[in-house]
């Protein structure tokens, strides 16, 4: 992460990524949950559970709890409840990370690595980075336009570069799939980059029913 963001920064951009992710799973109903998702092999309801459980994590992590894994883990939700279970969940880590104290504390991510612990300003980037990709993949999916803010896209593709992108992206449960190959992104520094960067198709949109795959 590039030095001239500092820990105080990092979090007020990262409370702004989000509530742009909120603006976007607050429109989302029941019917919708069923819908495919950039992400393979997830709908909508899938996402959803995933950010819910990543915004717990993370909390977890800040209160020194991230090496249970169980914390981590995505639980049932019931379909009538899941949108606004992810809302709390994302107000909750918005409440966390606004805290002074948890700046100065190591977090444990066990689904980056195992082996270390990550200062709290290189852990609130890494969950800004999740939130702002799973908010486009939430708007992908309801086919409705999702434009984060220059700032939070500049700081999201600056830490995605720091990402390998090497076998480790092929092992199973990876966080990213190997980099979509663009060059005509490349330097552009817009949220395309740095959906390519971290294995997302910019251009994907949701299969109409009947489509061939």
């Amino acid at each position: 992460m590039a030095r001239s963001i500092t820990r105080e920064a990092i979090a007020d951009q990262n409370t702004r990524a989000v509530r742009a992710s909120v603006r976007v799973v607050a429109l989302v109903n029941d019917v919708d949950l069923a819908r495919p998702t950039p992400c393979a092999g997830w709908n909508l309801g899938d996402l959803l559970a995933h950010m819910t459980v990543q915004h717990d994590g993370f909390a977890a992590a800040a209160a020194g709890d991230g090496a249970d894994l169980g914390r981590w883990q995505v639980r049932p939700f019931d379909p009538e409840t899941l949108v606004a279970e992810c809302v709390l969940a994302a107000g909750r880590i918005i409440d966390v990370f606004s805290d002074p104290d948890v700046l100065d504390r190591q977090f444990f991510l066990p689904e980056v690595s195992t082996r270390t612990t990550f200062p709290a300003r290189r852990a609130i980037g890494l969950h800004l980075v999740d939130c702002l990709v799973h908010g486009w993949d939430v708007a992908r999916a309801l086919s409705i336009p999702y434009e984060p803010e220059s700032d939070l896209v500049n700081t999201a593709l600056t830490i995605a570069r720091t990402v390998p992108d090497d076998g480790r992206r092929l092992r199973p449960g990876a966080p990213f799939k190997p980099a979509v190959r663009q060059s005509a992104l490349a330097g552009t520094g817009t949220l395309s980059e740095v959906l390519a960067w971290l294995g997302r198709h910019p251009a994907w949109i949701t299969p109409q029913p009947g489509a061939l795959p």
